[in-house]
């Protein structure tokens, strides 16, 4: 007798962007551009770690966005109205020797393919066949001081073609016009993200329930790299942050080289990289399961200021507003609380809280375009992502709080969607709440 299949018997088909939608970004360039203009785009070059190694190589994010290429050594070259076609793409040939050594590469016939290259052609010809094909083309559309030794060979070709009137005589920055495009997630892109931060809050999960005093900080971080790796995501969108005691309260401490005490908390900041998109998700919990009196005071004010902020995330609204509105708790809530034992205003909590509540999130983990248009702050629109994340950093030293709250470093951060409606927090499968963590951590130790 055949069993009839369930939906646990299928494998789940994991988000991925379609070249249709790298179709539509390019389309979109490319009609801002207009005839008369040509776009280069370069990924990022394999940067060497030691001697004859080399760190894991991930391609430049402008370049990833409009091409989906994810090899080393390419180039592409976007050409409006060119009828033999608009897309080319410069990139490693095949070669036999290497692909045995290193695993294969898409070659030129996979860069038209796989990619949706119109033409492409091999990366070491690129200076005789590139400056040929910006021949006529008065406008170049390149970003320099991204990678300078590229930024010196595009400088050289247009040197070479400025003897001719019709040739090369505007640069314009392209970088503008790629990153306003990147503020604005597609569905696909939220569910890469999605997947993203899905896979990172496992990782914390079980990082929490392997929590116990006497730890390295970087037992924990092991924990969350095993989780990741496990799901098939080898690759963290930052280094990540194990932070425990007086370590927390250095926002961006990254050395992990701590040990995990009895009595203290300890934050953790940790995303993971799901097909070049990044999640970004920090909890801070009670190293041995319990939160003292002062840490559950602080740490409920922390998440006070936090529900605040997301409240505060909506269209039209300033993308200044969560920050405030967390800014506002947080002051209100220390001088009621008596933490202060003076007030010096924006001096202390700049201190305190030391950075703003949040950032876009994308391709990069601080992803790219402007916060202010026009000499103003930006208002939030459906298709934003973006992290909130308020913090109390009280250094053991603060003469300004009273010696019980010292040396707490308390952080809450999740990923957020700006919708029609309102937000959508794409985070919420991980606990927050002090009774959540209690029941969490030490649970598998």
């Amino acid at each position: 007798m055949r069993r009839a299949s369930s939906s646990a018997d299928r494998p789940v088909r994991e988000p991925v962007i379609e070249r249709r939608e790298f179709v539509r970004r390019r389309r979109r360039l490319l009609d801002e551009a207009g005839d008369g203009c040509a776009i280069i785009v370069p990924t990022a070059p394999a940067v060497r770690r030691n001697r004859d190694i080399e760190y894991p190589y991930r391609p430049d994010s402008d370049f990833f966005y409009l091409t989906g290429f994810p090899e080393p050594e390419a180039v592409a070259l976007l050409l409006p109205g060119r009828e033999a076609g608009e897309y080319l793409l410069f990139c490693r040939e095949q070669d036999a020797r290497e692909e045995r050594m290193h695993g294969p590469r898409a070659g030129l016939e996979g860069a038209c393919g796989s990619y949706g290259a119109d033409d492409a052609f091999p990366i070491d010809d690129i200076d005789e066949i590139l400056p040929r094909l910006l021949e006529d083309r008065p406008r170049i559309w390149y970003s320099m001081g991204e990678y300078p030794a590229f930024d010196g060979r595009v400088l050289g070709w247009l040197e070479r073609l400025r003897s001719r009137p019709a040739d090369p005589s505007e640069l314009v920055d392209l970088h503008p016009r790629v990153h306003e495009m990147r503020l604005y997630k597609s569905r696909a892109e939220v569910r890469m993200i999605r997947r993203a931060v899905e896979l990172t809050a496992a990782a914390h999960r079980r990082a929490m329930a392997a929590c116990r005093p006497g730890l390295a900080e970087y037992e924990v971080e092991a924990e969350l790299l095993y989780a990741l790796h496990r799901a098939g995501c080898r690759t963290l969108a930052y280094p990540c942050i194990v932070a425990a005691g007086a370590n927390a309260c250095r926002p961006h401490y990254t050395a992990n080289s701590g040990t995990l005490r009895d009595g203290e908390l300890v934050l953790v900041d940790a995303g993971a990289e799901y097909g070049c998109y990044a999640a970004d998700v920090t909890r801070t919990w009670p190293v041995a399961g319990r939160f003292s009196a002062p840490q559950r005071t602080l740490y409920e004010l922390v998440l006070e200021a936090q529900r605040a902020a997301i409240d505060a995330v909506r269209p039209g609204r300033s993308w200044q507003a969560p920050h405030a509105q967390a800014a506002r708790v947080l002051a209100e809530g220390l001088a009621r609380l008596g933490v202060l034992r003076e007030t010096r205003g924006d001096d202390v909590m700049g201190r305190l809280c030391a950075y703003p509540t949040g950032h876009w999130l994308g391709l990069d983990v601080h992803d790219v375009a402007d916060y202010r248009v026009d000499g103003e702050p930006r208002e939030l629109e459906p298709g934003m992502v973006m992290t909130v994340e308020p913090g109390l950093y009280i250094d053991p030293a603060e003469a300004a709080v009273a010696a019980p709250w010292r040396g707490i470093g308390i952080r809450i951060e999740d990923v957020v969607l700006v919708t029609r409606d309102g937000v959508e927090v794409l985070s919420t499968s991980l606990p927050k709440s002090v009774e959540d963590l209690e029941g969490i951590v030490g649970s598998a130790a």
